[in-house]
């Protein structure tokens, strides 16, 4: 899974906070976690995370701590790190397919980024610059991204950012 940036985690928090309080509530965290796959209840996510709303830093906690959780050790554990990761690709890559079609269309990944508060709706440039997005690692030219495509997209991601770290 690629980390995200403080700033990235600071526009998807504001997005969150739907009411503008400067917290962010277990129903819209788990509004969140459902959209990537995960499936919790209120009072599953209460209980573990010991509250009933996050402020910026507490969210950023949470972060890093289900980020740490997804680290692996040993052979095996990078066998299942392996498997976890294709798994984490597959739920994300369902994310982005909107439409359940097997593809990332531009429209699809312009919805997403916008949603997430990743890119500026209000831009002008904002079709171009995902049709740009698509077109790197669109290895087969029809305009969209497999998951195949996605995946190497995102592992190319991570490795720079592993790289530069």
């Amino acid at each position: 899974m690629c980390p995200l940036s403080t700033n990235d985690l600071h526009r998807i928090f504001k997005k969150l906070d739907k009411n503008g309080d400067g917290l962010v509530s277990l129903k819209e965290l788990n509004w969140l976690l459902e959209r990537i796959g995960v499936q919790l209840s209120i009072a599953e996510l209460e209980s573990l995370i010991g509250k009933v709303c996050l402020d910026f830093k507490e969210f950023l906690f949470f972060y890093e701590s289900i980020s740490e959780n997804n680290k692996g050790g040993d052979h095996q554990e990078e066998e299942d790190d392996i498997d976890d990761e294709e798994d984490d690709l597959r739920k994300a890559f369902r994310v982005f397919d909107i439409n359940g079609d097997g593809y990332i269309s531009c429209e699809e990944l312009k919805d997403v980024l916008m949603r997430l508060g990743l890119l500026d709706e209000n831009s002008s440039s904002s079709a171009r610059d995902c049709t740009s997005m698509i077109h790197v690692f669109d290895s087969n030219s029809d305009g969209q991204l497999d998951f195949e495509e996605f995946k190497n997209m995102m592992m190319l991601h991570t490795d720079n950012t592993n790289v530069s770290n």
